[in-house]
């Protein structure tokens, strides 16, 4: 694992193999300084006009004091950035507002789990009755990345797609995923019952963090609880592996405090991060050209791109 400021090609969401991976979305646009990247898509009625976002779910980078020099250098090229910070970035509030003076906000806590401590004394017990009746029902095991995980994770997702009705980047295609075992710092664990695959879980592992990624269950998986088990191994491993922090993301939507997602994740956590949605405007004429006569609804940025926008009156 790479310390901050090695050349080596950082894991997960930093690396440049993930950026590739979603590729469809957008042309890859690495940042030099920051050792960061982007994703830059044309905008529909600009003539030759685009703009960037970071890759999902997470922007991260190498050296975040560099991020704002890297960013005044693309003025000519982009209209508008914006992106989800990590909540593990070397980088203070203050720094943030500076690279990003247009829009910049704390979005979401994310759930952490400092892995020093016993897994045993963090959970709760309703998650602890859940991981014991789990484990006597499935096998977990790591897994490498192969064609057969592929196969197996491929099979579980599109299950998790039509029970969310999930779309767009989020919903990844099998290239993508691909890739994405292809970047560094991943690992992966499955969920086995009487010889059948009910369950998935993907990570990165990136300079002493475990960011959780994605899961995926099959309708058996579901009624035996095979999260409970998943989460717990795979925790369990990383924390014998010298790993200090997992990162679990956040519940679903911005407002999910009831959610199951929201409770099952806060079960595990010994805290949380803020993450920041920043945006920047790169070319003020451009961008408020783009935007004219729209009504961008809860501060939509980039406006020009905000859903279901109705004609200002």
């Amino acid at each position: 694992m790479a310390a901050s400021g090695d050349p080596v090609e950082r894991g997960g969401y930093a690396s440049p193999s993930y950026a590739q991976s979603l590729a469809e979305f957008g042309a890859v646009r690495e940042l030099p300084r920051s050792g960061g990247s982007l994703l830059v898509r044309a905008i529909d009625g600009g003539a030759n006009l685009r703009d960037a976002m970071a890759c999902y779910p997470l922007f991260s980078c190498r050296d975040w004091s560099e991020l704002g020099a890297d960013l005044d250098e693309l003025r000519d090229a982009l209209v508008s950035i914006a992106l989800v910070t990590d909540p593990f970035a070397d980088v203070t509030p203050a720094e943030l507002e500076r690279a990003f003076p247009d829009v910049c906000y704390e979005y979401k806590q994310h759930y952490v789990v400092d892995l020093t401590r016993p897994l045993e004394s963090v959970i709760g017990s309703h998650h602890r009755r859940n991981v014991r009746k789990a484990g006597r029902a499935e096998e977990v095991r790591q897994e490498p990345a192969s064609a057969e995980l592929l196969a197996t994770w491929q099979s579980l997702y599109s299950n998790l797609i039509a029970r969310h009705g999930i779309t767009g980047i989020a919903r990844f295609s099998p290239g993508s995923f691909t890739m994405q075992m292809s970047a560094p710092g991943f690992a992966a664990f499955s969920a086995v019952a009487e010889g059948e695959t009910c369950g998935v879980t993907l990570w990165y592992v990136d300079r002493g963090v475990a960011y959780y990624h994605l899961a995926a269950y099959s309708e058996r998986g579901y009624e035996a609880g095979a999260s409970f088990a998943l989460f717990w191994e795979a925790l369990s491993h990383f924390a014998k592996s010298g790993v200090r922090w997992a990162a679990l993301g956040a519940g679903a939507g911005t407002n999910a405090s009831d959610s199951g997602l929201t409770r099952f994740k806060q079960g595990w956590a010994t805290g949380t991060r803020p993450v920041y949605f920043c945006g920047r405007v790169l070319q003020a004429e451009a961008y408020h050209r783009l935007s004219a006569g729209r009504d961008a609804a809860d501060g939509f940025f980039p406006a020009y791109r905000a859903p279901q926008l109705k004609a200002a009156s």
